[in-house]
């Protein structure tokens, strides 16, 4: 075989194969003729000029080989591809990428006569594609053979046809190879039409040694002993999917398995030292590809469902048809030693990869541009099936927090619609990002909220029945869900989810259709609406305008959204509704009131501002009588009053005012929310020389939580709410040395350590344990040196945080240092790593060294535009409030290439140093008036 130096060919030049054919279309033909190069520009152009592929040639079924060496690190392959000719053409352009091509033809199918031609194939690299040119025309309506032999190295990324590897009880480092291709690394691993709308059939044949085993979408239906040390595993024929769901595994891995009640066979794979933490995953899985089934009543169409826990993995968890893919810490769950926060984690990735059977597998988006269809309704789907197939998680209490999420980057100017023109890899990498999913996921709550739950389902299963099998857009979802709710008569009766009754102000049949209307003003246009609302009597009066931070933050002319408004008062806690779709206009009220508070529950994806008194009554009822309104409505309007505060409408005085109900809160949601609003205010400060009102702040805000985290009990008992609420407020109480906190931490950490780690600490507790015992050189120590051990593998994030936490310079920068090695530290933890050096007042200096230093080795590792690159380097800048620091983090990316310096998350980077410049230099004075008048 010859090798083709990528990194040799110069950017745009197309590399041409003479690839001699033999007749004999046996690919394990020992007399194999190889291709000649040649090199440079050749003869011959390359005979397609767009990233996107041409639809002249339709994959059908494609028949692969894959013989990976786990000695050697490399693999070969054979392809070969049916494909149909839908417009006459004399070359058949799909991707290849890294794949050293030995020999290629395309046969001819005519009645019982073969005839198999030799062909030239060129290549592309810019565009990762490669064609085969053909001797002789290809007619429409023929079928032909595409037969590719190919070797390639295994991936040293997280990407494609890629190594991992783990170290058993005894030390031992063992090797595997596992597949992540989402979104464009199939072809990576065997020449394909690597786009989503391909979409054909898989006969996958894999080759190991006797003591693997190999795993792949489908189940094994035979394996044949091809030689003494390898045996060859034939997978059964798979049903129509796109190319980024194939996946296949070999490994030592162990399984357990359970029946689902229609009888698919659901398996758990992981290392085996690991089999013990695979049984919540499995009961999790039975459970909830049960409830799919019976909500989207359709089957799911696969025999088995594996879910396979791999020691390297870049995201949370992967989709594969038949084979989803997860981080060991996204599946394992250990009894005696996860937290709650890990049993709701696990719970819900494996919700939201089983959704994706449906949502994504069954019926997929046509292009990258509508990611969100995947990704969003995953999401908005993982807590409309937990919350019925384990009640106990209460997963409705977190919904909200996904939309603040989703605010906070969609009220940037380098926000993107949800479906946005994608053309190149690193683009649609940048779509994996929290418009997507969280914004994707909340608008369709809203939307759910407005046609009700069952229309809602109805028009899902009617969707995902027509769609099967296929590719969609927008508007097929916006229709099905239209027809729906004219079967269903309409908008009559709808209610909210806690089933109160709307009195006056129901929904109008015209607006209940008008659903591509309205659902085009939520995923077309970036942003989302501040609704403003001004009570004169019984008259409220409403006016819309685009949220958007930043200095020019001027309301944007021409966007306006359909706001499915609700909204209850202090004479009534029946939800009402009314649906804003023009600039202004009023409602009406029976009686006046004392306050209004719009958005019930935070359903919609708007914020609201309350004009003359309006915040003032809100405050005083959250002062005088809190519970008068749900948790997530008080969490909503310490979200909302915040945010007011960073577009100039409502002082920080007033939304510090706000905060100090916060005294008498023990809810999750508002005291989290609090949390989130009021930590980063400090940690600007931190950044810059501001010690005196800096401690201020933190004491303010100790002071304020300071009754909630006296009544915290150091164990691990309560409902998952009330014991991630006890880790999250003893974490924080520690790092801001709150002393009952720090000595109960300490004096556990003393135990731990004198009975050298096997004290069992209760798990909830673990974090603030682990993070002050940190603090010391010998802690640190002995923190690192349990981390290596494999029976503290459950709490390898904990450890991480707490080792990252320390103050020690030395140790931040060995720590990151160990996670690009990737030997003690694995690197798929880097991101996180790095990003909590960044927080740490004594490590923001190195994390951002580090990421400039590193930058092409990260990128090389992770992928340009990837949510893992993305994280960091928005992680590492965002608390930046300084002229200087904005200054050098332009002049770092300006200098990088312009791939780099473009990508969406430096732009997001530059955009809230900006904003935070703005709003210290506005609030700082006020902050620091405002604590000497309220401590």
């Amino acid at each position: 075989s010859i090798f083709i130096p990528f990194d040799l060919l110069l950017s745009g030049a197309v590399c041409v194969l003479n690839v001699a054919v033999s007749v004999n279309n046996d690919h394990n033909s020992k007399n194999r003729e190889t291709a000649d190069v040649v090199s440079g520009n050749g003869s011959k152009p390359f005979p397609w000029d767009k990233m996107r592929l041409p639809k002249h040639v339709i994959p059908v079924h494609y028949d692969l080989l894959l013989h990976p060496n786990l000695t050697t690190l490399t693999f070969t392959g054979f392809a070969r591809i049916e494909i149909t000719v839908n417009q006459q053409t004399s070359s058949v352009i799909l991707h290849s990428k890294h794949l050293q091509i030995t020999r290629a033809t395309i046969q001819r199918r005519m009645g019982n006569s073969h005839t198999e031609k030799e062909v030239m194939v060129l290549e592309y690299p810019p565009f990762e594609q490669i064609a085969l040119l053909a001797a002789f025309p290809l007619h429409v309506g023929q079928n032909y053979t595409v037969s590719i032999e190919y070797s390639a190295n295994l991936s040293e990324s997280f990407h494609g046809f890629y190594k991992s590897t783990y170290r058993t009880q005894e030390g031992e480092v063992r090797v595997l190879a596992s597949t992540q291709f989402e979104p464009t690394a199939a072809r990576m691993a065997f020449p394909c039409f690597d786009e989503p709308s391909f979409k054909a059939r898989f006969s996958i044949k894999i080759r190991r040694e006797p003591k693997h085993l190999a795993l792949s979408n489908m189940p094994i239906v035979k394996f044949v002993n091809v030689a003494d040390w390898l045996v060859e595993d034939h997978f059964d024929v798979s049903v129509k999917m796109s190319t980024y769901l194939v996946a296949f595994i070999v490994s030592d891995f162990k399984s357990v398995s359970k029946m689902t009640t229609s009888g698919i066979k659901i398996s758990v794979y992981t290392v085996p030292d690991k089999i013990n933490q695979a049984d919540y995953a499995l009961d999790a899985a039975v459970k909830l590809l049960d409830f799919y089934e019976n909500y989207f009543s359709i089957p799911y169409p696969l025999p088995k469902q594996d879910l396979a826990a791999i020691p390297d993995f870049q995201s949370g968890a992967m989709e594969n048809w038949g084979l989803t893919t997860y981080r060991e810490s996204a599946l394992l769950y250990d009894p005696e030693k996860s937290s709650a926060s890990n049993k709701l984690w696990i719970t819900m990735i494996i919700a939201h990869e089983l959704a994706h059977q449906w949502f994504g597998n069954l019926v997929t988006m046509e292009w990258w541009n509508d990611l969100w269809l995947n990704e969003g309704f995953a999401k908005f789907m993982e807590y409309v099936s937990v919350s019925i197939t384990h009640p106990d998680l209460k997963v409705e209490d977190y919904f909200l927090g996904k939309c603040f999420d989703a605010m906070e980057v969609d009220a940037l100017n380098s926000s993107h619609p949800v479906s946005t023109p994608v053309e190149d890899p690193a683009q649609i990498q940048e779509m994996f990002d929290d418009v997507s999913y969280e914004k994707g996921a909340c608008i369709l709550n809203m939307l759910r909220d407005y046609l009700n739950a069952d229309v809602f389902k109805a028009g899902l299963v009617q969707y995902l029945r027509k769609y099967s099998y296929q590719n969609t857009k927008n508007e097929d979802l916006w229709n099905s869900l239209a027809h729906a709710s004219i079967s269903w008569g309409g908008g009559d009766g709808f209610c909210t989810r806690n089933q109160q009754t709307s009195s006056s102000a129901h929904w109008t049949r015209r607006e209940i259709l008008d659903v591509t209307t309205m659902m085009n003003t939520w995923t077309l246009q970036k942003g989302f609406p501040l609704v403003t609302v001004t009570v004169k009597g019984k008259n409220v009066h409403l006016q819309q305008e685009h949220y958007m931070k930043g200095s020019d933050s001027s309301p944007s002319t021409g966007y306006l959204w359909h706001v499915p408004l609700t909204y209850i008062t202090s004479k009534s806690d029946t939800v009402q509704r009314f649906l804003l779709t023009t600039k202004t206009d009023v409602l009406i009220l029976p009686e006046e009131v004392e306050w209004i508070k719009f958005n019930v529950g935070m359903n919609g994806y708007y914020i609201v501002h309350y004009e003359n008194d309006g915040w003032d009554a809100l405050i005083s009822l959250l002062k005088e009588n809190h519970t008068a309104i749900s948790s997530n409505d008080r969490a909503s309007l310490i979200n909302n009053v915040f945010q007011l505060v960073s577009i100039g409408k409502l002082s920080v005085s007033k939304a510090l005012d706000l905060s100090l109900y916060l005294k008498h809160e023990s809810q999750i949601m508002p005291v989290f929310q609090g949390m989130n609003e009021l930590i980063p205010m400090y940690k600007l400060m931190e950044k810059r020389d501001m010690d005196d009102v800096e401690n201020q702040l933190k004491g303010y805000i100790v002071n304020l939580f300071k009754d909630l985290i006296d009544k915290q009990s150091w164990n691990d008992e309560g409902s998952v709410s009330e014991r991630m609420l006890r880790n999250s407020l003893l974490l924080f109480a520690c790092a801001r040395k709150y002393q009952p906190c720090v000595d109960k931490a300490e004096e556990y950490f003393m135990k731990w350590k004198e009975s050298n780690g096997t004290l069992r600490l209760p798990n909830d507790v673990k974090t603030a344990v682990y993070a002050v015992g940190a603090q010391t050189i010998e802690g640190w120590d002995f923190l690192f040196s349990k981390y290596r051990l494999p029976w503290f593998h459950t709490e390898i994030n904990q450890i991480e945080f707490a080792l990252s936490i320390s103050r020690n310079k030395d140790k931040l920068q060995w720590i990151m240092d160990q996670s690009l090695l990737g030997d003690v530290v694995k690197t798929q933890n880097l991101p996180d790593i790095i990003v909590y050096v960044a927080k740490n007042p004594s490590g923001y200096h190195l994390a951002w060294n580090f990421l400039k230093e590193h930058w092409n080795k990260l990128v090389q590792k992770f992928e340009l535009g990837s949510p893992s690159i993305a994280h960091m380097v928005i992680g590492v800048t965002n608390q930046y409030s300084t002229r200087e620091q904005l200054a050098e983090v332009k002049e770092f990316f300006n200098s990088l290439e312009e791939k780099s310096s473009q990508l969406r998350c430096v732009q997001q980077a530059v955009e809230t140093i900006e904003e935070n410049i703005r709003w210290m230099d506005i609030n700082f004075e006020k902050i620091k008036i405002w604590l000497q008048n309220n401590m």
